[in-house]
């Protein structure tokens, strides 16, 4: 008997190694991502990896539309380290090239010839804003907090199949950008800032199978995480890892040391797939990126933090999204933090604090990204608050006037989906009819003008 299970054994270990997700070869990144207006400069990203026990130099070469010599937008050689990746970027203004294209690259190395193609909708335009919400963040639920309260007990019922469903009713909106919250649920610290846990606690619960945490937080779906980005992988969408969340606005040494030990894994476990597209560090942060001391946090947080997942994989984004309030004052710490995030999407334009604007933020954040070669996307509030701080569904109106008011912005996601629109044809409906509403709505809106 003890013979057959070692067989038995032996089998199932060689079908798992079989079954093992392949490692990643090549990638193209786009930032931003179809569709854009023919009013931005697209930021195009590529990488190659080697793992091999020598180093490889790969003739690279990116295209428009046709491999051909006039088509050729970017050309170089690189090498490449041993079990290492290593990639290039270039900007390449739209102006001109409305119309529906791809963007192919190709890297060769001696006869190995690797190949990946992005589509890219370019829209005739007189902003660079499309106009329209391109994606929207998702947590998977947020115990202990009120903002859930009205949904949160529907998505821990959600399987793995309706998260699949779930990416289908944004994907029939054009919101295909995803981003995940957060991938484990531990918030250290409470709002207050004062710590919940000690420092080794075990208090963390992911949303995944994790090897680093054994507790698990309560849902039906086994691996939500996977299921969102083999659907996205087949309908084309780009989703967001978000590698977090440890605490609230916590940008000192051990964030970042947590937060580099969840990146690894995350890498690990999800790399395969092509729909993987950045990052997203979910601690939030005021505008004003708060005192000196946590100024100087976030700047060193991001500075080695985007270089140790641009390590793993070189063209994938890091993302930070703060809001919009008291940014004067803060603006030679935004020049200090912004080369380090590749993406700003701040919230919060249309409830400013007394005396400040949503235009003027925009303008100013619009001013130092340009400046330091950020993208500024807009995180839009698709949410209000009911008596009990529980968020409720923002009527179409409030979405419309956003989308009309900021021309600037490369890209809108908004906060959220699940639980705030809800495709009508669910299974299952987090929040009831009310999200379905404003669904419905929005997809009126996409048809024409709202009256």
């Amino acid at each position: 008997m003890e013979i057959v299970k070692s067989i038995l054994f032996a089998v199932f270990c060689a079908a798992g190694a079989l079954a093992a997700p392949q490692k990643p070869q090549i990638s193209l990144t786009l930032i931003p991502p179809s569709p854009v207006t023919d009013q931005i400069t697209l930021d195009v990203r590529g990488a190659v990896w080697n793992h091999g026990d020598s180093a490889k130099k790969f003739e690279v070469a990116v295209y428009l539309d046709e491999e051909k010599t006039g088509k050729l937008l970017h050309q170089e050689t690189i090498e490449v380290a041993p079990q290492s990746p290593a990639g290039f970027k270039f900007r390449w203004p739209t102006k001109d090239q409305a119309g529906s294209h791809k963007i192919l690259f190709v890297a060769e190395a001696g006869t190995e010839i690797r190949r990946s193609t992005r589509p890219m909708e370019i829209l005739k335009s007189d902003i660079r804003s499309t106009r329209r919400v391109d994606g929207a963040w998702c947590s998977f639920n947020l115990p202990e907090m009120a903002e859930g309260t009205l949904y949160d007990p529907d998505l821990r019922k959600m399987t793995d199949d309706q998260w699949r469903e779930m990416m289908h009713g944004m994907h029939g909106i054009g919101m295909d950008i995803f981003v995940i919250q957060e991938s484990v649920h531990w918030h250290r610290h409470n709002l207050d800032g004062k710590p919940r846990y000690a420092a080794n606690d075990f208090g963390a619960k992911a949303f995944y199978p994790s090897t680093l945490f054994t507790n698990r937080m309560p849902m039906a779906a086994n691996d939500p995480i996977e299921a969102i980005l083999s659907e996205a992988d087949k309908l084309g969408m780009c989703v967001f890892m978000g590698a977090g969340l440890f605490a609230w606005f916590d940008y000192t040494p051990a964030s970042l040391a947590w937060h580099r030990k969840v990146a690894d894994e995350l890498w690990q476990r999800y790399r395969h797939h092509p729909s993987f597209y950045g990052w997203y560090i979910s601690g939030e942060k005021v505008g004003s990126l708060g005192n000196a001391t946590e100024r100087q946090q976030i700047i060193e947080f991001f500075k080695e933090f985007t270089p140790y997942v641009h390590r793993l994989a070189p063209d994938k984004p890091v993302m930070l999204a703060p809001n919009c309030f008291d940014l004067r004052g803060a603006e030679d710490a935004y020049r200090k933090l912004l080369p380090n995030v590749d993406i700003l999407c701040p919230f919060g334009f249309h409830r400013m604090p007394k005396g400040q604007t949503g235009e003027q933020a925009a303008t100013l954040l619009q001013s130092l990204c340009d400046e330091t070669g950020a993208h500024l996307w807009m995180d839009m509030e698709v949410f209000l608050f009911n008596k009990q701080g529980a968020l409720i569904p923002r009527p179409i109106d409030g979405l419309v006037s956003d989308l009309l008011r900021f021309p600037n912005f490369e890209k809108i996601i908004c906060y959220q989906y699940p639980g705030l629109m809800t495709a009508p044809d669910a299974s299952i409906k987090p929040g009831g009819d009310a999200p379905v509403k404003l669904y419905l709505d929005y997809k009126k809106h996409l048809k024409g003008p709202t009256k």
